[in-house]
């Protein structure tokens, strides 16, 4: 009974800690903040080996300079590349993704932006499908009913 006890008095001062960490943690007034213009880039059905650039445009809407700490993707196939100078206040930045258009099938990744914004990460995404390239056929000869072929 005493451990039971112990253990539930344990857990209520660990909760009661974490609480009043996240409490005294103010925040920055005028910190930076993000603000995209979309969040979701929709290639919707594309061939096989098509463009799959696409740009994602964010304005720093904070008040101090905002600083791209890190941009990754969920996947190897897809590669985003951004500014690496501080945005300042008002003005705005863009990050490049690329996508390798070479695998078949649908898309959905996402893009995790870290900065030093009001909110640090923000979840960027992909989407779309890629159906293979038609398959090349060769032009048909058309023969004239009543002709006999002539061979050199």
């Amino acid at each position: 009974m005493k451990k039971v006890f112990f253990s539930i008095i344990m857990f209520a001062i660990a909760i009661t800690t974490i609480n009043a960490q996240d409490a005294a943690v103010p925040q920055n007034p005028n910190a930076p903040d993000i603000k995209f213009v979309k969040s979701v880039h929709d290639y919707g059905t594309i061939i096989q080996g098509a463009d799959g650039n696409c740009e994602f445009k964010f304005k720093n809407i904070g008040k101090e300079p905002l600083i791209l700490s890190n941009v990754v993707s969920s996947c190897g196939c897809t590669v985003p590349s951004w500014e690496r100078e501080p945005i300042m206040p008002g003005k705005e930045g863009t990050i490049k993704v690329k996508y390798d258009t070479n695998r078949i099938g649908v898309i959905s990744k996402q893009i995790t932006v870290m900065s030093n914004a009001k909110t640090d990460r923000v979840i960027l995404q992909i989407a779309g499908k890629i159906e293979p390239k038609p398959a090349e056929q060769m032009p048909e000869k058309t023969v004239t009913p009543g002709t006999t072929p002539v061979s050199h």
